[in-house]
């Protein structure tokens, strides 16, 4: 550890091979916890490059619990987090509200870490029960449409390193290897970036491994299309600056789309949401993500027609539907 701290005070950047190394060593206990704050700050200091990123993203997925849900082409909607904006729970809902439109999820979440309430935090709050077993995942795929990955349930061997993260708060590269180590490894994804310099490097990264993807960044800083401003969305077929426009919806305000001070509160949000009782604001941000989602699953579509789905979806009760199903299974 002495030799890689001493390397990246040096601002010298480690080899592929040595990341991977490292994260294994982190993973085997070989560091106290004052070794990994000084590791993951560290990183903090200087951007990640596609090398350390690779190195740390294979170790991640040959050390996880893999399992097999390919017969239902899920898709993943994650973010990296960290984008210090403590919205409510976007993502989440807009998975519920695209599994009610038909589309297959298989979300990948985690408790919050640099934020009050991840997407595990509500769930668990909301009566959700987390399960690694690969049957039971594929009944809730079958049944709900929609399964959760539990991070730390596909991950242990990163059980040691959440105390550490959970004591910095802030977000650390362990953010950003997040939407890159679903144990299911789905081949469809969208992915919200806080950082426009890691687009190129998730491209890289969903290219090489033949995805369906769209990587969104709102240019104000959020890791989701927030609505607040222009973004820029990344897919499969080019790059584009949107705004609300895009969708033909209005412009937001960053407090129309603040989360809760706590986990409950966060939860009453994401339950009042989902039962098509939010303000037009929340309703917009959910639905033109989930309409995102929609159309990287069915490229047929115009966005139009994937936000019409995403608005059937949540305004007849079909997402909310999906979690009850999920919640019951």
């Amino acid at each position: 550890m002495k030799e890689v701290l001493n390397q990246l005070a040096q601002h010298k950047t480690l080899t592929k091979e040595q990341a991977k190394q490292v994260l294994n060593n982190m993973a085997n206990q070989s560091y106290t916890e004052t070794q990994l704050a000084a590791l993951l700050t560290a990183f903090l200091m200087r951007p990640i490059t596609l090398e350390e990123l690779q190195g740390f993203r294979e170790a991640m997925v040959e050390l996880a619990i893999k399992v097999d849900l390919s017969a239902y082409n899920p898709m993943d909607m994650c973010g990296t987090g960290g984008d210090g904006k403590d919205t409510f729970n976007i993502s989440t809902l807009s998975a519920f509200i695209a599994a009610g439109a038909g589309i297959p999820i298989a979300k990948h979440g985690n408790y919050g870490v640099s934020s009050i309430s991840g997407s595990s935090s509500v769930m668990e709050n909301l009566g959700i029960h987390f399960t690694a077993d690969e049957v039971r995942l594929q009944q809730q795929l079958k049944e709900a449409n929609i399964c959760f990955l539990h991070a730390p349930l596909f991950h242990p061997a990163m059980k040691t390193i959440a105390p550490v993260r959970k004591a910095l708060g802030v977000k650390t590269f362990f953010n950003m290897l997040g939407p890159l180590t679903n144990p299911a490894q789905p081949k469809v994804q969208l992915i919200g970036l806080f950082n426009l310099e890691l687009l190129r490097m998730y491209q890289y990264f969903l290219q090489s491994s033949g995805s369906q993807y769209s990587i969104i960044h709102a240019l104000d800083g959020y890791d989701e299309c927030s609505l607040t401003g222009t973004a820029k969305l990344a897919t499969n077929n080019g790059e584009q600056i949107i705004s609300p426009a895009y969708f033909n919806l209005q412009p937001v305000r960053a407090e129309e789309i603040k989360g809760g001070t706590t986990v409950e509160e966060s939860a009453l949000i994401f339950w009042t949401i989902l039962k098509g009782k939010g303000t037009e604001s929340q309703n917009n941000v959910v639905l033109a993500n989930a309409a995102l989602a929609i159309q990287t699953y069915k490229s047929n579509l115009s966005i139009n027609e994937a936000l019409e789905l995403a608005k059937d979806s949540l305004l007849t009760g079909k997402a909310k539907q999906a979690f009850e199903t999920l919640r019951q299974l």
